[in-house]
């Protein structure tokens, strides 16, 4: 309590003092019994008014010992029991949960993680996928206030998730990695990744992909085949070494007929390789026979109309109508593609029907084209213009990934042609396949880009000429090939095969096991807007067994999650209850098991991540070192706080019920006294 709060309850009882003094006691002759009564409840009753204003209150000081945290991130995944570490884990959690020395210097808390990070402290070792970095992400948030040392017990193989090696800890916060299992590195050859496209056009060739990746010192070589039905359809023999340790091979295979087919790529084995379950997989294409219907709209007669035309239609299942703003244009929505030439003023109603129907379209401006309409009538992209015409070479852009594409060699090619000015990228969706190089000069402006997603696209060629490109590809190359191949596979991706339907599934045809099996959907009323109140439910068959459930509504779409299915071939219903409008389809669950890949510890990423954390890597054998290291350093050790709390002498209801006790009391021995 301090010295003006004591000087002032010191006034306060002089001032009542004083106060029941003048009022019974001074000149009073008459003194009796009663009257000293009255002079001490009077006293009282005033004292205690005063100490309820006044309210003293006093410090309360309480200490608390903190200790840092110990978190123990247990890897829960397939690959620890594959590589039969199970015991080995639970050995070394008890040697650390049970040493009293980390107990009084930590608080002790294990999460296991498998996908995610889970609060447990039992490991079952079922996680299908590995995520080390969402796991340490997970911890670092959760611990971000109080000083905390990390010990991740795990073999080091992550399946899922960006690169653990890279992971930065937070500035009160150390990652200790404890590695378990074989640090052996056996000579393993892998088909790491494979790329393919989800559909194809009958009698078209579509490409795929593979990763191969080696391990080991000498030199090897292997053969890269898929099969479809047992039947070798492709072929190529590799060679790698430890200098050239990775390689990529790219082939086309045939769509020779419908339907979903499903393929196997693999890597041929070595005699000696330890683990032969990551050198292949297996993967599906659909193979659909739709004719796509394209129209090209222009002011302005133009020898780049030619060039399109003869470049699309290179492809039997492209159809592409000519027409000019003079000509009918009532039936856009029969088209799949529309591909804007040059656009003016005129283009107005063209683009409201795009937009009522919701369709994509190629832009391609020019000399001619009028960019105060087009920078009103659109907003992906604007462009500040003069009437100046300039010159536009191409330069590829290198991360550009929506579909692959054999280089043209556009970059040499003659220049592109439109007017002078910078052109400024509104949407946050846009993706250059070209950027612009002016004079000598490579900007970040995009020449040929793709703005969108998913089936909703549109895409623009800044510059007229294309013509000159498709010729200059014929004589580099002696035939248009290459030329035509690229615009095929633009065409392809910005061709939307959507029909006017009220039901529309997305999916994929084949799913890996282990991976959760999601479906969504989109229901549109009679005007088809789309339907928020829609019920629909899935029915998925097997030759086993049956699952049944229902879609939720999410982000503007219908979805459901099957979660993980065992291998095999499934055939499903989706049915809206209330109109009784169904689809029906079916998809494949491929057996790959991507965490018994793994034949031994990654000791090079759990080292990289203990650099990056400027710690040490600890090994299985290496336990009692890892407990001396923690109870060793002086950043770990508990810290004495104190808590002052400010608080009431007396509370005040207790000082106001003896006020008003004293109160009562004086008024009954008054009426008691017959002075009342």
């Amino acid at each position: 309590m301090d010295l003006s709060t004591i000087l002032f309850i010191a006034l306060a009882a002089i001032f009542a003092l004083g106060f029941a003094f003048f009022q019974y006691l001074h000149k009073n002759k008459n003194k009796r019994r009663e009257t000293y009564v009255f002079f001490a409840l009077r006293f009282l009753s005033v004292f205690i008014l005063l100490l309820v204003l006044i309210n003293p209150k006093i410090t309360s000081t309480t200490y608390e010992l903190e200790k840092p945290n110990l978190i123990l991130a247990v890897d829960d995944s397939e690959s620890i029991a594959h590589l039969e570490q199970e015991d080995t884990v639970r050995g070394l959690l008890e040697k650390l949960k049970s040493n009293e020395a980390l107990q009084e210097r930590f608080e002790l808390v294990q999460y296991n993680f498998g996908n995610k990070l889970l609060n447990s402290n039992a490991p079952q070792f079922q996680a299908s996928q590995t995520n080390i970095y969402a796991a340490l992400e997970s911890v670092k948030d959760i611990s971000r206030k109080k000083s905390t040392a990390l010990v991740l017990i795990s073999d080091g193989n992550q399946s899922r998730g960006r690169d653990f090696r890279y992971f930065k800890p937070g500035n009160n916060q150390e990652i200790y990695p404890l590695v378990v299992g074989d640090t052996t590195q056996y000579l393993d050859l892998e088909l790491s990744q494979l790329n393919v496209n989800t559909y194809a056009f009958l009698n078209n060739r579509f490409p795929v992909e593979a990763f191969i990746s080696y391990s080991g010192e000498e030199e090897v070589t292997s053969e890269f085949v898929i099969r479809s039905g047992g039947n070798v359809i492709f072929s190529e023999e590799i060679t790698l070494n430890s200098e050239s340790n990775s390689t990529v091979i790219r082939a086309e295979l045939p769509a020779s007929r419908l339907g979903v087919l499903s393929y196997e790529a693999e890597i041929i084995p070595l005699e000696i390789e330890k683990n032969k379950a990551n050198n292949e997989k297996k993967f599906t294409v659909e193979v659909i026979d739709e004719r796509s219907k394209i129209l090209l709209i222009s002011a302005i007669p133009h020898p780049d109309i030619g060039t399109f035309k003869k470049s699309i239609e290179t492809n039997r299942q492209r159809q592409i109508d000519i027409k000019y703003l003079k000509d009918d244009l009532s039936n856009l929505k029969d088209y799949q593609l529309i591909i804007l030439y040059q656009p003016t003023s005129g283009f107005a109603s063209v683009f409201e029907n795009l937009a009522e129907n919701d369709q994509n379209y190629l832009l391609v401006s020019g000399t001619q084209t009028d960019w105060n309409f087009l920078n009103r009538i659109q907003d992906f992209v604007q462009k500040d213009f003069t009437n100046q015409t300039q010159e536009i070479f191409a330069v590829k852009n290198p991360n550009f990934n929506q579909f692959q594409f054999e280089e043209v060699g556009f970059s040499e090619f003659p220049p592109l042609e439109d007017k002078f000015g910078k052109i400024s990228v509104e949407s946050n969706n846009l993706e250059s396949i070209y950027f612009q190089k002016i004079e000598n000069v490579e900007t970040s402006e995009p020449l040929i880009a793709i703005q969108g997603s998913g089936q909703n696209k549109n895409a623009f060629i800044f510059g007229e000429n294309i013509w000159r490109w498709r010729s200059a590809s014929f004589l580099e190359n002696k035939s248009f090939e290459k030329f035509d191949n690229f615009f095929g596979k633009l065409i392809q991706n910005l061709a939307s095969a959507k029909k006017r339907e009220r039901l529309t599934l997305d999916y994929k045809s084949f799913y890996y096991e282990n991976e959760s099996v999601k479906l969504t959907a989109n229901f549109f009323d009679q005007n088809y807007q789309f339907d928020s109140n829609a019920n629909l439910n899935i029915s998925v068959e097997d030759s086993l067994k049956s699952i049944e459930s229902q879609f939720i509504l999410k982000n503007n779409a219908y979805e459901v999650d099957l979660g993980s299915l065992d291998p095999g071939t499934y055939n499903f219903q989706i049915t809206e209850a209330g109109t009784q409008l169904s689809r029906s389809g079916s998809f494949e669950v491929i057996a790959y098991n991507i965490e018994q890949k793994f034949i031994s510890a990654n000791k090079n990423a759990m080292d990289a991540l203990a650099k990056n954390s400027e710690t040490e890597v600890y090994y299985q054998n290496q336990i009692q070192e890892l407990i001396n290291g923690l109870l060793s350093t002086d950043k770990y050790k508990p810290v004495q706080k104190s808590q002052q709390k400010n608080v009431p002498l007396i509370n005040w209801y207790y000082l106001l019920f003896l006020l008003v006790s004293i109160l009562a009391a004086e008024w009954f021995f008054r009426k008691y006294k017959g002075l009342i």
